[in-house]
């Protein structure tokens, strides 16, 4: 009988070696492929914003940390039998947010603040089923017990990890191209009830009487400092990577493919140190750190390489994986015993979702310009350098070691708070600064000129000189493709005129009396900044309105508007927020303009062409698309620009100030884009 129990339980035993790596490779690969599945399908009601992402950030940070509270208390708060009884009740409970998707009663209407908005459209959509799946690896790995060995259950972690990064990797290049969002929730949830059957058979196998061996060696306590250092460590990584995230995102696209690129290297930061210690070599990583932290900010602050998107890029993605490594390899050595790895691990967790509700929450109140790289790397340099001299304490034997890190340490604190001076300068230059939800815009007189931006990015320009003050510049002069648009319809009187996105409100230099323009503008600081400091409104002559929210929701909202001209001139980043761009999305436009109406779309980019896309959305719907570049103009505050104009009629590009526009190419490869289907790598330049 005691060989027939012992052959039952090794049985059971070699079972649990099966699901336990298998349900966490599976939870974490589903936690991480709905992070950006979700974002992608709810932006668009936020405008397509980079905070958007930021905000989900948070929700994702803030879930993952309740999934290990919940792991933690019970696994040590309840009995056996109890652990498994709650468990598979939350499970099954789980599968009646399936399939996921979106309620549209979340929509927004234009006034609400977007931030609570997006936690409780993502806590109604995927709440629970994210918090057991963020439990996992945690839960695992406490129920393996302390018969495992530290190494072995950190090994289960950082699988957990790498099924993480895989899912992120997997989105952009396989997943979003290749299949619509809807079949995307359809999958996911199919995979979510099979992740609940695994669930549920690893939780089966808690109650069988297999219990691991205890040590017979107790632990060692871990200090308090290690406890302080278990939170601070991630809290920069996890501050970092939204600060690093939210600024590419704004200054180039915010779009899955950008979205996971920091991401996956944080999380392949998490795989690397925890896989094992020989991976994380200080005597490689602390140069690097140092070289990379040194001159980080001057890429950041000195917007060097603006120019070049992949070099831009490889350098924020270096810089940040290397303190990402220094943070977690830092972290990953100060790793306890198994029997409190759940507190080890539930502290990760904390000090992550306190970086991200930093950079979501805490910095645009605390900041009004976009300064969140400029203090956060500094502070994680401080941090890192605590620990290395905690480290490498000062000695009769080594105090060379001691010296030559004070003096790297005071060089580069004074390099870059210099650099910080200098970007805190800038902002108190300008004339206005304000931070919310939607970036931080910034009114500065630059010259003979008023210039309004959003990050990198040009939002209008006004001549000073009150002559000037009502001329059209930066992307619609008058030899712009709006320009000449509006010039030719003007032949025909009073125009009705619809403006996707307000800015500086340069448009309304157009406006003569008799005309109405209606203004559609997310970000609701924007008004008041284009009625305050600048007068392109307030000297129209035309009849203005201005229509809070996203311009796609308002648009669905409103009776048709009958607009002789519609112009798109939404930009999020260096980029029009995609769901600006599809085929549901144009639907909305033809709506709104008169059957021969023109429909002007600002396509002006640095990395991204995106005219094929309007011209292939013309072409499904029987329309005429034209490219207009405008060459610009430095002495007239006039930019360089391209504009793709549509129309029915065949007839109106025929006429002489427009007889220069140009077909747009298409390729044969090229889909249609839908709100369910989307493919920016394909456009990337």
């Amino acid at each position: 009988m005691a060989g027939l129990n012992e052959d039952v339980s090794h049985k059971a035993e070699g079972l649990w070696r099966f699901l336990a790596p298998v349900t966490i490779f599976l939870a974490a690969l589903l936690l991480f492929e709905v992070e950006p599945l979700i974002a992608k399908a709810i932006l668009p009601w936020f405008g397509g914003a980079a905070a958007g992402w930021m905000a989900c950030l948070l929700f994702f940070q803030a879930a993952l940390l309740a999934g290990y509270l919940y792991a933690h208390l019970l696994s040590t708060r309840l009995s056996v039998l109890w652990q498994r009884r709650v468990h598979v009740a939350l499970l099954v409970f789980s599968l009646i947010w399936l399939p996921i998707a979106p309620a549209s009663h979340w929509k927004p209407l234009g006034s609400e603040n977007p931030l609570p908005l997006i936690l409780g459209l993502l806590s109604a959509t995927i709440g629970l089923p994210f918090l057991l799946l963020s439990s996992t690896t945690p839960l695992l790995t406490a129920w393996s017990g302390s018969g495992g060995t530290s190494s072995s259950l950190t090994r289960l972690y950082a699988l957990s990890n790498l099924g993480s990064m895989l899912a992120l990797i997997s989105y952009p290049v396989l997943v979003e191209p290749m299949i619509a969002t809807h079949s995307q929730a359809l999958i996911w949830s199919a995979l979510y009830a099979g992740f609940v059957l695994l669930g549920i058979a690893a939780t089966w196998r808690l109650n069988q009487g297999v219990k691991p061996v205890a040590d017979s060696a107790p632990e060692a306590r871990s200090n308090p400092g290690d406890r302080l250092y278990w939170f601070l460590l991630p809290m920069m990584a996890s501050a970092l990577l939204l600060a690093v995230t939210n600024h590419i995102l704004r200054n180039v696209a915010a779009i899955p493919l950008l979205w996971v690129v920091p991401l996956a290297l944080y999380l392949l930061s998490f795989v690397v140190c925890f896989e094992s210690p020989r991976w994380y070599n200080r005597l490689i990583w602390y140069p690097w750190f140092a070289v990379l932290t040194g001159t980080m900010i001057y890429v950041l602050v000195g917007l060097f390489l603006i120019q070049h998107f992949v070099a831009q890029l490889a350098y924020y993605a270096a810089g940040f994986f290397v303190c990402c490594m220094v943070c977690h390899g830092e972290l990953a050595a100060l790793k306890p015993g198994p029997r409190r790895l759940s507190a080890y691990y539930l502290t990760i967790a904390a000090g992550g979702a306190a970086g991200g509700l930093f950079v979501a929450v805490i910095a645009p109140l605390a900041f009004k310009g976009d300064v969140d790289v400029a203090v956060i790397l500094p502070a994680t340099v401080l941090l890192v350098i605590r620990v290395v001299f905690r480290r490498w304490p000062l000695t009769p034997d080594t105090p060379w070691r001691a010296i030559v890190l004070a003096v790297v340490s005071i060089a580069w604190l004074l390099d870059t708070g210099g650099l910080y001076s200098r970007e805190k300068d800038d902002f108190a230059s300008a004339r206005f600064v304000e931070r919310n939800f939607y970036g931080a815009l910034r009114v500065e007189d630059l010259g003979p000129v008023r210039v309004l931006q959003n990050g990198n990015v040009v939002h209008g320009r006004e001549f000073l000189d009150a002559v000037r003050a009502d001329e059209p510049t930066s992307y619609y002069g008058r030899h712009s493709g709006l320009g000449l648009a509006l010039a030719e319809l003007d032949r025909h009187g009073p125009l009705k005129v619809g403006v996707i996105g307000l800015g500086s409100g340069t448009i309304a230099a157009y406006g003569r009396p008799g005309d109405s323009y209606v203004f559609y503008e997310i970000n609701p600081a924007v008004p008041a900044i284009a009625t305050t400091w600048f007068q392109f409104l307030g000297l129209s002559r035309a009849a203005k309105r201005i229509v809070l929210g996203d311009a796609r929701l308002s648009l669905e909202r409103e009776a048709p508007q009958h607009f002789d001209l519609l112009a798109v001139d939404a930009f999020t980043s260096d980029s029009i927020p995609i769901h600006l761009l599809t085929r549901e999305g144009f639907a909305q436009y033809w709506r709104n303009l008169k059957p021969d109406g023109v429909l002007a779309v600002h396509v002006s980019n640095l990395y991204i062409d995106l005219a094929p896309i309007v011209a292939m959305a013309a072409r499904e719907d029987g329309k005429f698309a034209r490219m207009v570049t405008d060459l610009g103009d430095d002495k007239n505050a006039l930019d360089i620009s391209d504009w793709v104009l549509v129309t029915a009629n065949p007839a109106f590009f025929e006429r002489p100030a427009l007889m220069g526009a140009s077909p747009v190419a298409i390729s044969t490869s090229l889909k249609p884009w839908t709100d369910d289907y989307s493919n920016l790598w394909r456009s990337l330049r």
